[in-house]
C-alpha cells in the first residue's frame, strides 16, 4: 500500500480542486473527529459518482475508504408555494 505523503496529498487535493472547479464536486469539509473529508458531488447518477471517486489519486492506490453514499433530491422548502 501507498504512504501518506504530502506530495500524494497534495495530489489528492489537486485533483479536488479540479473537480470542483468543473462543478463535479458541490462542496467538501475536512472532518474533526477522524481523517477524512465529505464531498457533495453535483452528478446526474450515483454510478457517475462513483466512477469519479474512482479516479481519485488516493482511491487508485487502495487508500480511500467511502463510509456512506446517498442520492439526494431538493429541497422544496424553498421553492414557490
Amino acid at each position: 500500500m501507498a504512504a501518506w505523503t504530502p506530495q500524494l496529498l497534495e495530489e489528492e487535493a489537486e485533483h479536488v480542486r479540479a473537480l470542483y472547479l468543473e462543478g463535479s464536486v458541490r462542496a467538501i469539509w475536512r472532518r474533526n473527529d477522524e481523517p477524512g473529508a465529505i464531498l457533495i458531488f453535483e452528478a446526474n447518477t450515483q454510478h457517475q459518482v462513483e466512477q469519479i471517486m474512482a479516479n481519485l489519486p488516493l482511491a487508485k492506490r487502495g487508500m480511500l475508504e467511502v463510509a456512506m453514499t446517498t442520492e439526494l433530491t431538493p429541497y422544496s422548502g424553498f421553492g414557490p408555494r
